[in-house]
């Protein structure tokens, strides 16, 4: 059977889980809830692959054929012929677990449902459903388009074929699939997030400046990217959340969310998206 992908959502995640896919030589139809965030999705992939073909990494040819896989719909009832669903919504619990209740009654019978969530139990997620067994994280990796890993989290009632069948699709996308087991945060996040959070600590103690503690995590640690620069990328607000369901999850006060990162958050510095988080992004270009 040919695969037919739906992603639900059209932000950073989704617009560029959209692109692999479509790139790939996938029919893909990006759901979100607002036209005006599936134009803006649409015009980054554009946009995206524009850069891929003045780097001689796709033709010309290649990006009008991709883009022409994209579909765009305000309805979920358009996952309605979908292979596989990758769900990429905002990372809130009660939301994801609405959105899989709602695609078990549309998707068809056999149709993978897939959660981009960077955090969030797969088992719990897959309880909202009648499918379990077809329930299961594929957790890319921002930029989508760029980065090689898929982590692939299997639920307690996730089956060997639909693992099976996952990780032999992300490797049709060029990426590299890594299964990990259901527990808060996986493997990324359960590492990355305590480092990013004692990073913050370690600006709200006084230790070093955010630009001093990201050069010593790059030229130290031989980082790409420093832990704070990288925690604005994210958004903060997201790695709130992350912190939150690990902290909840396993019961350790070691994932307690730095006060000075909520404090960020509720002054709404979330990083880049916003235009300020532990950096000032206005002055800069996007």
């Amino acid at each position: 059977m040919t695969d037919r992908v739906a992603v639900i959502g059209a932000g950073q995640m989704g617009n560029g889980i959209a692109h692999v896919f479509a790139q790939s030589g996938i029919p893909v139809t990006m759901i979100d809830v607002s036209e005006d965030a599936l134009q803006r999705g649409r015009a980054t992939i554009e946009k995206n692959m524009d850069r891929q073909v003045k780097k001689n990494t796709l033709s010309a040819d290649d990006k009008q054929a991709a883009l022409g896989r994209i579909a765009i719909s305000t309805e979920l009832l358009a996952a309605a012929d979908a292979t596989l669903v990758v769900e990429a919504a905002t990372e809130h619990t009660d939301l994801k677990f609405r959105i899989f209740s709602d695609l078990d009654q549309i998707a068809p019978a056999g149709a993978i449902l897939a959660s981009n969530t960077s955090s969030i139990s797969i088992t719990r997620i897959a309880a909202q459903t009648k499918r379990p067994e077809l329930v299961i994280g594929m957790h890319f990796m921002n930029p989508v388009p760029v980065m090689q890993l898929v982590e692939v989290i299997r639920g307690l009632a996730t089956s060997d074929e639909t693992t099976r069948r996952v990780m032999d699709l992300a490797k049709a996308l060029g990426k590299t699939p890594v299964e990990a087991n259901d527990f808060p945060g996986f493997i990324a996040n359960r590492i990355l997030l305590p480092m990013i959070n004692e990073a913050c600590y370690a600006v709200m103690e006084g230790v070093g400046t955010p630009e001093a503690i990201d050069q010593v995590m790059k030229l130290g640690m031989n980082h790409p990217m420093g832990p704070l620069t990288l925690a604005d990328f994210i958004g903060l607000d997201t790695c709130v959340a992350i912190l939150e369901v690990m902290h909840d999850g396993l019961g350790d006060p070691k994932y307690r969310p730095c006060p000075l990162l909520r404090k960020y958050v509720d002054a709404k510095w979330l990083g880049r998206k916003t235009g300020r988080g532990f950096y000032n992004y206005q002055q800069q270009p996007a």
